[in-house]
């Protein structure tokens, strides 16, 4: 039953995500933003909003703070691993990058990486958490919770400046702003309704199968809330448009690290961050986040056959992921299987 749920609510997700795409998309264009842009602000923030629900449904409704950056850091790896792969296998050519997109957009990602984890950090070391099992925790209050959120001001203003250089010679009589907010409004609706049900059966899967409930957050939860992000650039990359889908993604990443776990937090007061299992997390996404960035920097092309390398990376964090939750590694977490 919790299967059949987590299946219609990824596709209560997808609907939604495409009434809010192509309103964001339609926006952009009435409202004369750059290429870059569209794609890692306005259409990455439109498609990052399941993350976004997720972190506030998973923290208010059921108390899960930890399923909730699970599922953060799951849609990350999935976005900057099997989105490119799929934009650069359906792409007409190759999936093509530039300049912007690899010293500017990656490199900033990079820093949106390592300034999450700096927060986990001072999180551990000036409010720690005592811990039964020995693993190290600690409260992630407000006032840390504002660190990321002004990074991504900065993000924000070297974004705008690419504005100020920027004319269009677009056609958007044809646009009504109006019907297109009115989409926005509809598909922000169905995916908090989709999210819902995907969080619902993360948590009951772990109470099921006894794993814990960031396990099924970081696979099943992440890839469906990341099926925007893949609906947008997958179809950008077969349109040609290489920039827009590889911008997206980074926008989308940097949206969730800088501003999704913060603004749980800042909902919910305080939480509480298992930096033993936040810490491994991270590191993983840090490799991939650079193996992709290397991959960008090759020629500035995403080729097939490091599609194909990048779709095979993911499967086996997938498959380490599967032997965790089972108990057939404990590399990541410690827990003693259900009697």
């Amino acid at each position: 039953m919790w299967a059949a749920v987590a299946v219609v609510g990824t596709a209560v997700v997808w609907k939604g995500s495409g009434l809010l795409e192509a309103g964001s998309e339609r926006l952009s264009v009435y409202y004369r933003l750059p290429e870059i842009v569209q794609g890692a602000i306005v259409v990455a923030i439109g498609s990052s909003f399941p993350e976004l629900a997720t972190v506030v449904v998973s923290t208010l409704v059921h108390g899960e703070f930890e399923l909730g950056v699970a599922a953060i850091v799951g849609s990350a790896l999935f976005n900057i691993m099997v989105i490119p792969a799929l934009s650069g296998l359906v792409a007409k050519d190759q999936l093509t990058t530039n300049r912007d997109l690899v010293y500017k957009e990656a490199q900033f990602y990079m820093i949106a990486v390592a300034t999450l984890l700096l927060t986990f950090s001072f999180a551990v070391i000036y409010n720690p958490v005592e811990s039964a099992d020995g693993e190290l925790r600690g409260e992630l209050s407000r006032g840390l919770a504002f660190l990321p959120l002004v990074l991504y001001v900065v993000y924000i203003f070297v974004q705008y400046q690419d504005t100020m250089d920027y004319e269009s010679d677009a056609d958007v009589s044809h646009i009504r702003p109006g019907r297109e907010w009115a989409k926005l409004a509809a598909g922000l609706a169905l995916i908090l309704v989709g999210v819902e049900g995907l969080v619902r059966a993360a948590v009951n899967f772990g109470d099921i199968l006894g794993t814990p409930s960031f396990l099924w957050g970081i696979t099943i939860v992440a890839a469906g809330t990341s099926i925007p992000d893949a609906f947008v650039s997958v179809r950008a990359a077969r349109n040609g448009k290489g920039i827009t889908s590889t911008a997206n993604v980074l926008g989308s990443n940097i949206f969730d690290l800088l501003c999704c776990i913060p603004i749980g937090v800042l909902i919910a007061g305080t939480a509480v961050i298992n930096y033993s299992v936040a810490a491994p997390m991270m590191a993983v996404l840090t490799l991939a986040t650079v193996i992709l960035f290397l991959m960008m920097r090759t020629h500035m092309i995403v080729s097939r056959a490091e599609s194909w390398s990048l779709l095979l990376i993911y499967g086996g964090f997938v498959a380490w992921i599967a032997m965790e939750s089972f108990n057939v590694t404990n590399l990541l977490v410690n827990f003693p299987p259900e009697t």
